[in-house]
């Protein structure tokens, strides 16, 4: 047993229960602005949260600022879609390149917990090879750390959410802590079409008690994991990390958007982190800064950082501060059945296959995709259906013809390009801050892989028994934009998530990954984060 999990053994039975939830905000510590804290940290998202607790648990006297709120689920969430808008990140920003990319509900959290509070629950590890894809595939970009380096986190954060699925035959084979939910329908038919097929499909794995967990209910299967799980029974950092990290001492600040971080002139370390609370303005002091603003958010605020010292923006002396962004295409597929499907009872993500997961020298391009269960919403639902070309009394027709169609979605590994990247645009928010510009084009290997996955999907599902499939292109997630590197000329942190320029900054959010897989990013942030504070704390910086 890892020490991680020695140190967290009972942590997980405290957190979750509404009521302990809201009594641990009501007794949450605070520090004053012009206490030197130990650290202070921009973001409670995956990345931001897991660092926070692990710190908190540790000693240090730790802050995180989140510019959005800290959620109630009771209060503030509804089982609806159009209500629950509120939980992305759904201020101004510019989109261009040749192939941009919608930015909001799929790839964007707003508030305490992050894009985590309103992700589908699917927490996969990525795979041994694509910390290597330069080395084994010539394209990409290879990590300065390896899969082993991360194993014992991944498995520390599984038990911690916990996660629930079968055995995993795929990267390196390895088990769950739960074991898998019961499949409905959509996931009894990607079954039935894959192993017509040949295709391997397992069930998880999700971040979802299968039975209680602690004060944590059981899972209802009401199918608005991606609106926000009501009943706490999806883990997020708001019912896990972040009550646990109170009840040790953390602060969180909400609706504190943070306009830049300070650098000593003369010593060239940060001081702590401007902010705006209440319309007005702050200056947390801190002994170590940490970033974990997300992809977009993070390199904006480096680059809205710019100083004498930093003309160009912080830490981007080598012009990398906003390059090689990534989205995963995820194309979706849905076909209709004689019978009922009703596919959005239980997670979205139930069935997955990664098959086609690395590179197959057979195949005119590079890496590859997964594919799993995904179950949009009538509003979703509505959206791919005019997406092609139904409107009027046929976009009626397939409304009501709803609970008779399943659907799968791939997760394409698209290649990090520098030209892929968050610059500042003229436009300026309410806050008067110069808005985030993000360029992105797809290059032909992207495209190949968009194919290819389209095609599998049709595949299973005529396999299946659909008599009609349509196709829709999207895209999900975001990684990248600051990215770690073995040197400051090709990445902005160093296998620690610190800043080559700032040597008491650290970068903790899923701007840091240098590729992406096929795989959603949640559990990688976090077992990032959570390795970055071990580093941190075996430095002997802070804390007391």
């Amino acid at each position: 047993m890892s020490t991680v999990r020695q140190r967290n053994e009972s942590a997980w039975l405290l957190p979750a229960g509404p009521e302990t939830n809201h009594a641990l905000r009501e007794q949450m510590r605070h520090f004053d602005d012009d206490e030197e804290i130990d650290i202070v940290i921009v973001g409670c998202g995956a990345g931001g949260s897991t660092l926070l607790q692990r710190l908190a648990r540790a000693g240090w006297r730790a802050v995180a600022l989140d510019a959005g709120p800290f959620w109630d689920p009771d209060r503030d969430w509804v089982s609806d879609e159009a209500g629950s808008h509120h939980l992305y990140w759904n201020e101004p920003r510019v989109i261009a390149g040749n192939d941009p990319i919608p930015l909001g509900s799929n790839n964007s959290g707003r508030g305490v917990g992050g894009s985590m509070v309103h992700y589908a629950g699917y927490v996969p590890r990525f795979h041994p090879s694509d910390f290597s894809t330069r080395t084994l595939d010539g394209v990409g970009a290879d990590w300065p750390l390896q899969y082993q380096d991360l194993r014992r986190y991944y498995q520390d954060i599984e038990e911690e959410l916990p996660v629930a699925g079968e055995h995993w035959p795929w990267g390196e084979p390895h088990g769950y802590p739960h074991s898998p939910h019961p499949v409905s329908g959509n996931g009894e038919l990607f079954q039935r079409g894959a192993l017509a097929a040949g295709i391997t499909t397992k069930v998880g794995p999700v971040a979802i008690t299968n039975g209680r967990f602690g004060n944590r209910p059981h899972c209802i299967y009401r199918g608005f994991c991606l609106q926000g799980c009501k009943v706490n029974a999806k883990a997020s950092p708001l019912i896990t990390h972040i009550p646990d990290a109170l009840a040790n001492g953390g602060e969180v600040r909400p609706d504190s958007m943070v306009t830049s971080i300070d650098v000593n002139a003369r010593t060239g370390l940060a001081t702590g982190v401007h902010y705006i609370r209440g319309g007005v303005a702050h200056f947390q002091r801190a002994r170590t800064v940490a970033v974990a603003g997300y992809s977009i958010e993070t390199p904006r605020l480096l680059l809205n950082s710019a100083s004498p010292r930093f003309p160009d923006g912080l830490c981007n002396d080598f012009d990398q501060v906003g390059r090689y962004l990534m989205v995963q295409g995820s194309p979706q597929n849905a076909g209709r059945f004689d019978a009922e499907v009703r596919m959005w009872k239980g997670p979205p993500p139930e069935v997955s296959s990664e098959d086609f997961y690395e590179t197959d020298p057979r195949k005119p391009y590079k890496r590859g995709f997964s594919i799993q269960t995904v179950s949009p919403l009538p509003i979703t639902w509505a959206e791919h259906v005019m997406a092609q070309g139904h409107w009027g009394p046929a976009l009626r027709n397939y409304m009501s013809d709803y609970v008779h169609w399943a659907c799968l979605g791939a997760l394409c590994e698209f290649l990090p390009q520098a030209e892929n990247r968050v610059t500042l645009a003229n436009e300026t928010d309410r806050h008067g801050l110069p808005v985030a510009r993000f360029s992105y084009s797809q290059c032909e290997n992207d495209r190949a892989l968009m194919n290819a996955a389209q095609e599998k999907m049709e595949l299973i599902l005529t396999a299946a028994g659909a008599d009609e499939v349509i196709t829709i292109d999207r895209y999900a997630h975001l990684v990248g934009g600051a990215r770690m590197a073995a040197t400051q000329k090709e990445g902005v942190v160093d296998a620690d998530c610190r800043s080559f320029a700032v040597a008491n900054l650290l970068i903790t959010d899923g701007s840091v990954l240098p590729t992406q897989g096929s795989a959603n990013p949640a559990l990688t942030i976090m077992a990032v984060a959570a390795r970055a504070a071990d580093r941190l704390l075996h430095s002997g910086a802070g804390g007391h």
